[in-house]
C-alpha cells in the first residue's frame, strides 16, 4: 500500500510541476504578444502625431520618419530589457547547491560553455539517481 501511495504522490506531483511549467510558458508567450501588441500600437498613434505635425509643417517627413523610428526602436528596447519580446539569448537561470554555498571558489573562472556543459551533466546525474530511486521504491513489496 505504501508503494502505490508513494507512486500516486509521485505522479501528482509531477503533474502539478508540468502544470506549473505550462503556466510559466503561457505567461511568458502572453506578455510577449502583448507588448509587440502595445508597440504597435505605439507606432500607429505616433503615426498619426507626426502626420499631423507634418500637415501643420511643425516637422519635415524625414524628420518624422526618424522620430517615429526612433520611438519604436527605444519601446522595443524597454520591452527587451524588461524581458518581454524577442530576445535572442535564453536568460541563464542558476542553481546554487548547499556545497556551492559552503565552499565559493572566486579564482575559478569558467566560460559559459564549460559551465553549461557541467551544469547539463550534473542534471543528469541528479534525473537518473532520481529515476533509479523511484524503480526501487516501485520494486519494493
Amino acid at each position: 500500500m505504501k508503494t502505490t501511495l508513494f507512486s500516486v504522490r509521485i505522479i501528482m506531483l509531477r503533474d502539478l510541476v508540468q502544470k506549473a511549467v505550462y503556466l510559466g510558458v503561457g505567461i511568458a508567450s502572453y506578455a510577449a504578444e502583448t507588448a509587440n501588441s502595445n508597440i504597435k500600437e505605439l507606432g500607429n498613434h505616433a503615426q498619426k502625431l507626426v502626420d499631423t505635425l507634418v500637415e501643420r509643417g511643425e516637422m519635415n517627413a524625414e524628420e518624422a520618419r526618424r522620430y517615429v523610428d526612433e520611438l519604436i526602436r527605444e519601446a522595443q528596447g524597454e520591452a527587451i530589457a524588461h524581458g518581454e519580446g524577442e530576445n535572442k539569448q535564453p536568460r541563464r537561470i542558476e542553481i546554487i547547491t548547499d556545497e556551492e554555498e559552503a565552499n565559493p571558489d572566486p579564482l575559478a573562472q569558467k566560460t559559459p560553455a564549460q559551465s553549461q556543459t557541467e551544469d547539463v551533466e550534473a542534471l543528469r546525474r541528479q534525473v537518473a539517481a532520481l529515476q533509479a530511486e523511484l524503480q526501487r521504491l516501485n520494486r519494493q513489496p
